[in-house]
């Protein structure tokens, strides 16, 4: 694996981690805070005041950049966005019905197959038939066996705790429920999912950065990002400006205490646009072809992985059975066999073509 590749996959981890801890400072936000009281500027600060704060301020011509894109370059990223940000209220409904543990296991499994498959498939169909190919869609196959596992565990322990449902006769007086839950877990994952396929389509914006106006690879990274933002500000924000107009929470923005809460929502959302900033720079060094796909199964992957270590880190397994210990640390085992084998898959590919 050459430096390149070996680079790509550094900023995935590093993103990874990034990803995997942006929900941690909301354990320090008061009890009781409104859902949308902590969310809201966390999506306001993420979608609109950072990447208009940041972009001008690291990168030479940033509207310029969107400008001379124009629409065509501009209208597949800031859609696929709006369908991201979509997706991330929709993980929250799925919380009510099934749990977080289910919840996460499902919105994950197709969020890699939506981040990771649909890229190949829509763009580059000719490279699914190829040895490397293969072995990439083995890879995301092993990942999502990871994320099943690692979902396993996550309701086992749920169970052990006395969080979920512990026997079968419970599971199916609630059949309906669950049926909406996992239906709603699984359509998060697929909007979710979008970020990657927007990603993959942000090339000709990224050219423009590149050749235009002599930006930089991690310039290039801001502006891509941004665009896919911008994209989910309009699902995002209008969502948590309905839940605090529905809930009459807006005043609570303004009460005793707020300063706290705003505090946690910008460090979360320094750690998530770093986290998907990360990305932005890492996966174009595993090749223009195919680098979304692997990159984003890596991706997930990884941030399962740091987000399961902050849960024993932080007490969450406290009490757990062995058994659902057991099933996390193989889930977490199948996720790393999962990478590597992207890692291989995508090494395979002819560097020449990509």
């Amino acid at each position: 694996m050459d430096t390149q590749l070996i680079t790509g996959f550094a900023y995935l981890l590093l993103g990874a981690t990034c990803g995997g801890s942006f929900g941690l400072p909301s354990k320090y936000v008061r009890q009781g805070t409104p859902w949308e009281v902590l969310w809201g500027p966390f999506f306001f600060f993420v979608t609109i005041a950072m990447p208009l704060a940041a972009g001008p301020l690291l990168v030479n011509d940033f509207f310029a950049i969107f400008h001379a894109a124009g629409w065509a370059g501009l209208a597949l990223p800031l859609a696929l966005g709006l369908l991201w940000g979509a997706g991330s209220m929709t993980l929250g409904m799925s919380f009510a019905f099934i749990g977080l543990s289910l919840a996460y296991s499902m919105n994950y499994g197709a969020q890699i197959i939506t981040g990771a498959i649909a890229p190949m498939a829509l763009q580059h169909p000719d490279r699914i038939l190829t040895a490397h190919g293969g072995v990439i869609l083995l890879g995301i196959g092993v990942c999502l066996a990871g994320v099943a596992v690692a979902g396993r565990a996550g309701i086992l322990k749920d169970r052990s705790l006395g969080k979920g449902p512990s026997n079968a006769a419970s599971t199916s007086k609630k059949s309906p429920k669950m049926l909406v839950g996992l239906s709603l877990a699984a359509v998060s994952g697929v909007l979710c999912g979008c970020y990657g396929v927007a990603a993959s389509y942000t090339g000709p914006l990224a050219k423009v950065a590149q050749e235009t106006f002599h930006s930089n690879a991690w310039q290039v990274s801001v502006v891509t990002t941004i665009i896919i933002l911008w994209g989910g500000a309009i699902s995002s924000c209008l969502y948590c400006a309905f839940l605090l107009t529905k809930n009459k929470t807006w005043n609570n923005l303004a009460s005793p205490g707020i300063g706290l809460t705003l505090f946690v929502a910008l460090v979360m959302a320094i750690l998530h646009n770093g986290a998907i900033y990360l990305f932005n720079l890492g996966f174009p060094l595993l090749g223009p072809d195919l680098g979304v796909s692997v990159g984003y199964a890596a991706f997930m992957s990884f941030a399962i992985i740091v987000g399961n270590f902050h849960g024993f880190r932080t007490g969450e397994w406290k009490g757990a059975s062995r058994q659902s210990i057991a099933w996390i640390v193989a889930g977490i085992l199948v996720l790393i066999l999962g990478v590597c084998i992207l890692a291989q898959g995508n090494a395979m590919a002819p560097r020449a073509a990509s």
